[in-house]
């Protein structure tokens, strides 16, 4: 599946294995898209969205509407089964929409995706991490973290279903743009690529109904087996401090090691409920 290191369909099964007792409860009751690449990296790769219509007796479904693309039926991932069987049809990359099955206008979190444009990387998301941290605390928000798995961060805010999209949006443009005017030269709220060279991107857009965000414990389909893997706000602090991000990037292997010294940095957020106060008009922020 990883033809650069060697790394083999038994080793991303034996992955999903491992990691499920973490994994899935963070993927409960949500519809979920994959990315599916029967070549491995490197070959084929395809979103597949619509379930198949034969499935095992164990595996479920849920309806989702759009006006984009009608009702479409999606996948659950809510046993290891699921998972396994999955990894087995090289769906390298599970991404989850924002809702939970029969809950489509409130989403469980909202999502700051901070995407560096090169020759930015990961170390230019560490001190806007950190800020954003910052304010959503000051407006009562509490704020977890994990890599992307590819070149950024994102950052997740539990509501359980306390708003809407519409709400969650508008919040999170907002706030995108106060850290824009803050710092004109290192971050963008615009989506045209053309203006994100060298700054990070704060994708505010991934709080639609429509969208859907990478799993947490999600292998990426990159050269090595990366993962979007839940991290501490101090070692996002420690790791920008020694100029070192890399610091950041977790792959399949290093997850055994990983959970059994921390188990899942994201735990807390499962069921915490938080309620969308009004941003400060100000846009204030404190650098990290």
């Amino acid at each position: 599946m990883y033809p650069a290191v060697g790394f083999t369909k038994r080793q991303v099964v034996d992955y999903y294995d491992f990691i499920a007792p973490s994994m899935l409860p963070h993927l409960r009751g949500r519809p979920v898209s994959l990315k599916r690449l029967p070549d491995g990296v490197g070959g084929l790769e395809f979103f597949e969205k619509r379930a198949p219509e034969k499935l095992p007796a164990w595996v479920h479904t849920a309806d989702v509407v759009s006006t984009r693309h009608g009702c479409l039926t999606y996948l659950v991932v809510d046993n290891p089964n699921t998972l396994r069987w999955l990894a087995n049809r090289a769906a390298l990359e599970i991404h989850p929409f924002l809702f939970q099955d029969g809950h489509e206008e409130h989403p469980e979190t909202m999502v700051f995706d901070l995407d560096p444009g090169a020759p930015a990387g990961l170390a230019a998301c560490i001190p806007l991490a950190l800020a954003i941290r910052d304010l959503l605390a000051d407006v009562g928000l509490r704020a977890f973290a994990k890599s992307s798995g590819s070149k950024g961060l994102h950052l997740i805010v539990p509501l359980g279903r306390t708003a809407t999209f519409t709400q969650t949006k508008m919040f999170a443009h907002t706030l995108a743009r106060a850290f824009e005017k803050r710092f004109p030269h290192t971050v963008t709220a615009t989506m045209a690529k053309a203006v994100r060279a060298g700054k990070v991107f704060i994708d505010w857009s991934q709080n639609d109904h429509g969208k859907t965000t990478a799993a947490a414990y999600s292998l990426r389909a990159r050269e090595h087996p990366t993962v979007s893997a839940p991290l501490t706000w101090d070692e996002i602090a420690l790791a920008g401090r020694r100029g070192r991000p890399a610091r950041l990037i977790f792959e399949a292997d290093d997850m055994r090691r990983r959970i059994a010294a921390v188990g899942d940095m994201l735990a807390e957020s499962i069921g915490l409920r938080q309620r969308l106060p009004k941003i400060p008009s100000s846009g204030g922020t404190r650098t990290a």
